[in-house]
């Protein structure tokens, strides 16, 4: 079976009078470079985004090239995608085993949840964080490690939409819920959990198989647009559990202070999460354009030019 043709990432740069194009290919063998007329013809085989395969492009110039200048473009310089590192492999592992790891933990809180839906119905609703949130608290306390790999340029992940995913789940979980024993027994908190492990039980598979060069058409749609309907629907349910809470943490007082003297002002945590409320629809905002740049990258139109 022939390997399946690729597009490399093409970088282009022009200064004056030349044109500088720089291909995201190693280990490039056999390159086959031509000019027809106004259009540069590339293709070989090397490793790139999608691992070993053979990757081939077309790219159509303004003004037709002068054929003097076609040797000078054949000497294009391949460099390498990724840079020499030595611990390459170690990384590559490191993120699948961190990645596998919380598929497991959201796919056993998916199922259990899926399977108990079925048996018990609508009772399920009402037992679900004392039979899920072991679990929950781990792959939620894990999860900081995403910020970690973020910060320390491990990851291509942007470090502000991965902290407000964090800090925003974490709230909802170990303050609004986890706190409160009132809140612990809502029909609320199974659509919370159950809309955040539908996610992630396609996100970190999708993660995953790029740590080995594989990818999986179907899963990879999936990861880019699944986000579109249960993100708006998952902030919707952290909305509905933090307006159930209000009323609970204004009666107990709890996480409640009072200012010194003079002052002497009781400061309500219910205030907070009025303020919390309005972050979280910004937050929503600010992960749902991320994913949607994302998404648009992906799927997106192709610009064509236009003489």
């Amino acid at each position: 079976m022939q390997n399946q043709v690729l597009t490399p990432h093409v970088y282009w740069a022009q200064r004056h009078r030349e044109v500088y194009l720089r291909v995201e290919l190693s280990d490039v063998q056999h390159p086959d470079i031509s000019i027809t007329e106004n259009v540069l013809h590339f293709k070989a085989h090397g490793h790139g985004a999608k691992g070993d395969n053979v990757y081939e492009f077309h790219l159509e110039f303004l003004e037709p090239v002068k054929p003097q200048e076609e040797e000078r473009i054949n000497k294009i310089r391949m460099e390498s995608r990724v840079p020499n590192d030595s611990f390459a492999n170690l990384k590559r592992g490191y993120l699948f085993m961190y990645n596998l790891v919380q598929f497991l933990g959201f796919s056993w809180i998916f199922v259990n949840m899926t399977v108990r839906l079925f048996i018990l119905g609508k009772d399920s609703f009402y037992d679900t964080f004392h039979t899920m949130a072991d679990m929950m608290y781990f792959c939620q306390m894990l999860a900081v490690v995403e910020i970690i790999n973020a910060l320390l340029r491990v990851t291509r992940s942007p470090v502000i939409p991965t902290l407000i995913q964090f800090f925003g789940r974490n709230v909802i979980l170990f303050v609004v819920i986890g706190s409160l024993e009132e809140m612990q027994s809502k029909a609320v908190v199974f659509f919370v959990f159950y809309l955040w492990s539908a996610i992630e039980i396609f996100r970190y598979p999708f993660y995953m198989l790029a740590c080995i060069d594989i990818e999986w058409k179907l899963l990879t749609w999936i990861r880019y647009s699944i986000w579109i309907p249960l993100y708006p629907l998952g902030c919707l349910a952290e909305a509905i559990s933090v307006i159930q809470s209000i009323p609970v943490f204004s009666e107990t007082g709890k996480f409640s202070f009072m200012l010194p003297y003079p002052l002497n002002i009781t400061v309500k945590f219910s205030f907070f999460l009025q303020i919390y409320l309005i972050m979280l629809f910004l937050g929503l905002f600010v992960n749902f354009r991320h994913l949607y740049k994302q998404r648009r990258r992906r799927y997106g139109p192709r610009k064509r030019k236009t003489n």
